[in-house]
Formats: structure tokens, C-alpha cells, sequence
């Protein structure tokens, strides 16, 4: 039993030597063609890294040529499949810089898409990668009304947009959580100035007008008149947009608390 293994190990062993040969006699060949038909081998047999080393060998060799712009997608195709979406993420992006015309051309640009899209992070985290994304999908988007990826990168972009305007929220709200309702009031005024579609607008209104009551009722006595004023008209505001509100309840409650504050006053 022993001597049976050892020999599976064996030839399983000369095999694996045999296509590493194989695979080096190709890659260090001169013939272009026939690294240019093995890496589409390679590709095909779900061996990406071996595709991509062979297809970057040829790179110069095909320059200018009809190979050129199938050799530069396929590298690029190759990296993502590894999953090396920063490595495909350039090759994709000068692929559409270089050939704007090829028939490869949308689907490198969504490839680019996936790739960055994969680069980006939750919305706790830096949002940069998440607006170079957007500002991608937007472009491919606008340039490809009719494409087949359509729906997918508008699901991708309602998920980057949710994460901006979760981050741009929960920024804004941390005022109120520790207790800074002046500057919750205006955090989440300004969240809402710059964009006035995001998803959260209802809680953002909500505490806006619960930051001001928070802030008037904290005041002293001759503040208070002037500044639940303005939790009033901000209560206004917000009914009138979310008038079925699930802060209804909470709001008319500030409200009428402001309301006996200004008359006794």
C-alpha cells in the first residue's frame, strides 16, 4: 500500500515538472503566435496567472498589430480573474484610453467598474475609492444608455451612494450623540445643503428639529423664547416634506413644548 502512494506521488510529481517545463519552454519562446495561442490555453483552463505573464510577455510584440487591443483586454481580464483588481483596474482603464473604438471596449469599461467598485469600503471608512467609482459609473452610464451591465451598475451606484450619504449622516449625528446640539443642528443642515437627495433626508430633518430643542431647551431662560422660534419653523419644515413621519410622534410632542415656551414668553 505503502509503494502505491509513493508511486501516485510520483507521477503526480513528474507531471506537475512536465507542465512547469512545458510552461517554461513557452514563455521563454521567440515565436509570438505561439505565446499569443497559449495564453488564450492558459485562459481557457481557468490558469490566469499564466495567461497574464504570457499575454504582458507580448505586449511590445503586438504593438500596432490587429492582436494588440485582444492582448491588452485579455491581460486585464487575466489580473481580474486573479483578482488583482488594482493591477486590472489600470490595465482596464488604459485599455479605454488607448482603443475607444475596439469591440472590447464597454466591457473593459465595466471590468474597470468592478474593479474599483471592489476597492471600496464600508461606510465607516475613507470614501475616496467610493466617489472615483461613482464618477466611473456616472461616465459609463451616460455613454452606454442601452448597455446590457446598465442595471448592474445602477444597483452598484444606488449601494456607493447609500454609503456616501450613510457616512455624511452619521457624521453629522455623532454632534448630537455627545451632546453638541448647536453644532448637530448645523452638521446636519450642512449634510443636507450638500446633498439634498440623500437617502436619510427624513432622519436628518427629524434631527434637526430635535438638535434645536435639545440646544433651546439647554439655553438660558432669555435665549429660550428666540430659539424654540426656530425649533417651531424647523418642525414646519419637516412635517411638511414627512407628514407620516415614524418621528411624528416625538416631533409634535418638541413642538408643542416649544409652542408653550414662545406663548409664555
Amino acid at each position: 500500500m505503502k509503494f502505491r502512494y509513493f508511486t501516485l506521488i510520483l507521477l503526480a510529481g513528474a507531471f506537475l515538472t512536465s507542465c512547469s517545463m512545458e510552461y517554461d519552454k513557452l514563455f521563454n519562446s521567440p515565436v509570438v503566435q505561439d505565446k499569443y495561442e497559449g495564453a488564450f490555453k492558459y485562459f481557457n483552463a481557468k490558469k490566469y496567472n499564466k495567461s497574464a505573464e504570457l499575454l504582458e510577455s507580448i505586449l511590445l510584440a503586438v504593438k500596432n498589430t490587429e492582436q494588440e487591443d485582444t492582448v491588452q483586454y485579455y491581460l486585464g481580464l487575466s489580473n481580474y480573474m486573479m483578482g488583482d483588481y488594482i493591477t486590472a483596474e489600470a490595465n482596464f482603464d488604459q485599455f479605454g484610453q488607448t482603443f475607444p473604438r475596439s469591440p472590447f471596449t464597454e466591457q473593459a469599461k465595466y471590468y474597470r467598474i468592478k474593479c474599483l467598485y471592489a476597492g471600496t469600503y464600508r461606510y465607516e471608512l475613507d470614501q475616496i475609492p467610493t466617489y472615483k467609482a461613482l464618477s466611473v459609473i456616472n461616465e459609463f452610464v451616460y455613454e452606454y444608455p442601452q448597455s446590457q451591465y446598465l442595471s448592474e451598475c445602477k444597483d452598484m451606484m444606488k449601494d456607493l451612494q447609500g454609503r456616501v450619504d450613510k457616512k455624511s449622516y452619521e457624521n453629522a449625528k455623532l454632534y448630537y450623540k455627545i451632546e453638541d446640539y448647536r453644532a448637530a443642528a448645523y452638521a446636519l443642515k450642512t449634510a443636507l445643503k450638500e446633498n439634498p437627495d440623500n437617502i436619510f433626508r427624513e432622519d436628518i430633518m427629524f434631527y434637526i428639529v430635535a438638535s434645536n430643542f435639545k440646544y433651546a431647551s439647554n439655553s438660558f431662560a432669555a435665549k429660550q423664547k428666540e430659539r424654540f422660534m426656530v425649533v417651531i419653523d424647523e418642525y414646519y419644515n419637516f412635517v411638511s416634506e414627512f407628514p407620516e413621519s415614524k418621528y411624528r410622534k416625538e416631533a409634535d410632542t418638541m413642538f408643542e413644548k416649544a409652542q408653550q415656551v414662545t406663548k409664555i414668553n
